[in-house]
C-alpha cells in the first residue's frame, strides 16, 4: 500500500496511490483515492471517487513534529567526510520547516556557497513510542519514503553544530508518498541522481546501524510521534549543486523523489 498526501481542489487530503508499477512508479492508470481518516488509523477507507494521480498536487506524505537525521552511518560516505563510524548512532534534528514534497523546490540560500544533497531512506513512524524494544519496532514504523538530507556543506564545516546547514526551509524534501509494505529495509537499493547522472547508489544492508537499531537508540532519547521520521543516512557521493540543477531520489517499491534546485530570492 502506498499512502500519499495531496492538494486536491485546493484542500489538502491524505489517500492511497492505486495502480503503481513494480517499482513504485506511476503509469497512466495510477489514481489517488482520498481516505476517510488520517493515515494512522487502524483501516483506511476509500472515500469518495478516484482521482487521477496526474489531477492532484503531491505534497509532503507527512508533517512531522520533528525529522531526526543519523550521520555517517555509511562507512564510506563517513571516510569521504574525513570521520569515522561510531559504535552508536550519531543523531542530529531538522526542523519541520524544512519539510516539502517532491516537486516543489529547493531553495539555495545566499549564505552558502556549497549545498549538497544527501539521498536516504526515511522510516515513517505510525504511533507515540518510547523506548522501543527491538522485537516491537516493526509495530511502530508506519512504513517509509525517500527523503534528500540537503546540506550546506560549507555552514556545517564552519559551525559546531548542525542546526544551521540542514535547517534551512525546504532542506528536507520527502516523498512520493509512504510505502507500507514490498520494501525490505535490510536491502533496499538506494540511488541519488544529479540531472540523471548517478552520484549515490548503495543498498540499506552497508549501513553500520539498522533501521531497527536506529528506532530502538532514537526512541529510547526521545518520545516519538505519529509522522515522525527518521533519516537513516547517506551513502558515499555527496557533491554540490547549483540553482537549475535537478535532484532525484530513488528506491524501488517507492518511486522516485524529484526536485529542482531554485536560487532563493
Amino acid at each position: 500500500m502506498h499512502i500519499a498526501r495531496a492538494s486536491v481542489n485546493d484542500e489538502v487530503v491524505f489517500g492511497l496511490v492505486e495502480g503503481l508499477d513494480q517499482a513504485g512508479d506511476p503509469t497512466p492508470e495510477t489514481n489517488f483515492a482520498p481516505i476517510a481518516s488520517h493515515p494512522y488509523a487502524p483501516e483506511l477507507v476509500p472515500l469518495g471517487p478516484r482521482i487521477p494521480l496526474e489531477q492532484v498536487r503531491l505534497l509532503a506524505p507527512v508533517l512531522p513534529s520533528k525529522v531526526i537525521g543519523v550521520a555517517r552511518n555509511y562507512r564510506e560516505h563517513a571516510e569521504e567526510m574525513g570521520a569515522s563510524t561510531r559504535s552508536e548512532p550519531e543523531i542530529f534534528l531538522k526542523p519541520s520547516t524544512s519539510v516539502i514534497g517532491t516537486g516543489s523546490a529547493v531553495l539555495y540560500p545566499s549564505g552558502t556557497q556549497q549545498v549538497e544533497p544527501e539521498a536516504e531512506l526515511a522510516i515513517v513512524i505510525s504511533r507515540l513510542c518510547k523506548s522501543v524494544p527491538a522485537e516491537r519496532v516493526a509495530e511502530v514504523i508506519l512504513g517509509v519514503t525517500c527523503a534528500n538530507d540537503v546540506t550546506a556543506r560549507d555552514l556545517q564545516r564552519m559551525d559546531d553544530q548542525w542546526g544551521r546547514a540542514k535547517g534551512f526551509d525546504t532542506f528536507c524534501p520527502l516523498g512520493p508518498w509512504i510505502a507500507t509494505d514490498g520494501v525490505d529495509l535490510a536491502s533496499s537499493h538506494l540511488v541519488g541522481e544529479v540531472n540523471g547522472e548517478v552520484r549515490q547508489s548503495a543498498t540499506t544492508g552497508e549501513m553500520v546501524h539498522s533501521v531497527a537499531d536506529l528506532v530502538c537508540f532514537v526512541s529510547d532519547i526521545m518520545t516519538l510521534l505519529p509522522g515522525d521520521v527518521i533519516l537513516t543516512g547517506t551513502p558515499a557521493g555527496v557533491a554540490p549543486v547549483v540553482p537549475g540543477d535537478l535532484m532525484e531520489v530513488t528506491v524501488p517499491g517507492i518511486g522516485t523523489l524529484s526536485n529542482e534546485v531554485v536560487l532563493r530570492d
